[in-house]
């Protein structure tokens, strides 16, 4: 009998050529559409979990980078579930009520992240093009914690990372609950990453397309449940998944990727926070390294380190934000050498290695784009210091810290600051 796996498809190429690879290998594919909308209009589906939430807990210690949930929540909280079997008794008629379908509509350009609607609907049409049982879920109120993740970093002068957010807290968490509640053997993504074995033991490592690799996002991930999890697009090149799709007759074979974060199609950051939580006046002071006064700015949200452009004041030469005070508002401009940081400190880290030694050599990514650095690391408790062996620019407060043995993940946490 064929192994269950419920893939989170998102209408996009990478998911829908997942879909295709699947089913090539023998698997029994269950699509899985995570909606984040929050009314019947937005989603053309009966769903329906509630909104965004309010922020908790204030300046409350943040937890690791894989966060825990309550068991509701399906994240690290909750001991994996051993998935039953696939058999006629653990069928979709009999352990999980139906749901209704979304419309089939027209591919069309849109200016949208990866779950609005129209992307529901493209999911959509590639499960019925390849015969699959597609599922689309609301998972507003995951999404609501999310968002208030969002705003809380930005208020607190911290550059936030919501896809390693997402990441952790929905699609593998909700996606593992949802595939344990139909019987599920496997989940799926279509993320640029693989997982292979390092001395015995399944292990995160970075996809074949080292120009798409999306392992640095996937660092936080539950690690009891990495062993059921399958990257189907990461042994490809992504020019090869587009081929793929169009040769498997699917109209997303040339949908441009997302870009923007899902919940702001806009990237009108600021406009969000209004919109969301009611923006407070966060205005104040330009300043230089010394404290003394540069101008004056609309509000310490609008930047992050290392920014260089849309300060919305000149000088002679080039400025660059190098440090946000949220208690005073003020935003201190530097040379691009004062970005320079040869040691950083994180905490919240987790670890998919085992037997992390007190003090190692390894690879250090501190954004999604940047080149993974060598560093040694020394460990104490969930707090890591890193210490470069060439500094490095533009280290946020806030942004991931994942660190590699090569290209295999051993961990990550959360950038606490940077230090020259």
């Amino acid at each position: 009998m064929s192994k269950r796996v419920v893939l989170a498809m998102s209408g996009g190429v990478d998911s829908s050529a997942s879909a295709v690879l699947l089913k090539r290998q023998g698997y029994e594919v269950i699509g899985l559409f995570m909606r984040s909308g929050e009314t019947e209009k937005e989603t053309a589906c009966r769903l329906g979990e509630g909104g965004g939430r309010k922020a908790e807990g204030g300046e409350e210690k943040r937890s690791p980078l894989t966060l825990a949930l309550s068991p509701e929540d399906g994240g690290e909280g909750t001991k994996p579930k051993t998935p039953q079997s696939a058999g006629s008794d653990s069928s979709l008629a009999t352990r999980h009520s139906p749901l209704p379908l979304l419309p089939i509509i027209g591919l069309k350009p849109h200016k949208q992240g990866c779950c609005s609607a129209s992307d529901a609907a493209d999911a959509r049409r590639v499960a019925d093009v390849l015969d699959i049982p597609f599922h689309a879920l609301n998972f507003a109120e995951a999404f609501g914690r999310i968002k208030d993740y969002f705003v809380d970093e930005y208020l607190a002068g911290r550059t936030p990372n919501p896809c390693v957010m997402c990441n952790n807290w929905l699609k593998f968490g909700k996606l593992w609950d949802f595939a344990v509640s139909v019987g599920a053997d496997h989940i799926a993504t279509g993320h640029y990453a693989r997982i292979q074995e390092f001395d015995g033991k399944p292990a995160l490592v970075r996809g074949r397309d080292l120009s798409k690799d999306q392992s640095y996002v996937l660092a936080g991930i539950n690690k009891g449940i990495v062993d059921r999890i399958l990257f189907p697009v990461g042994d490809f090149l992504k020019p090869e998944i587009r081929e793929l799709a169009g040769e498997a007759g699917l109209r997303v074979a040339t949908k441009p990727d997302s870009q923007e974060i899902c919940f702001i199609p806009d990237n009108d950051y600021v406009g969000f926070l209004d919109r969301y939580r009611g923006r407070p006046d966060l205005s104040g002071d330009f300043v230089d390294p010394s404290g003394r006064v540069l101008g004056q700015h609309g509000g310490f949200d609008q930047f992050t380190i290392g920014q260089r452009r849309g300060l919305g004041i000149t000088f002679g030469e080039p400025r660059f934000v190098i440090r946000i005070e949220p208690e005073s508002r003020r935003v201190v401009l530097g040379t691009h050498a004062d970005l320079a940081c040869s040691t950083l400190e994180a905490d919240g880290v987790s670890w998919l290695a085992d037997d992390v030694p007190s003090s190692f050599e390894c690879l250090a990514q501190i954004r999604y784009l940047h080149t993974a650095a060598p560093a040694r690391v020394d460990v104490r408790g969930d707090e890591v210091t890193v210490r470069f062996e060439q500094p490095q620019f533009g280290v946020a407060p806030g942004q991931a810290l994942v660190l590699y043995d090569g290209e295999r993940v051993l961990g990550g946490g959360w950038i606490r600051q940077g230090l020259p």
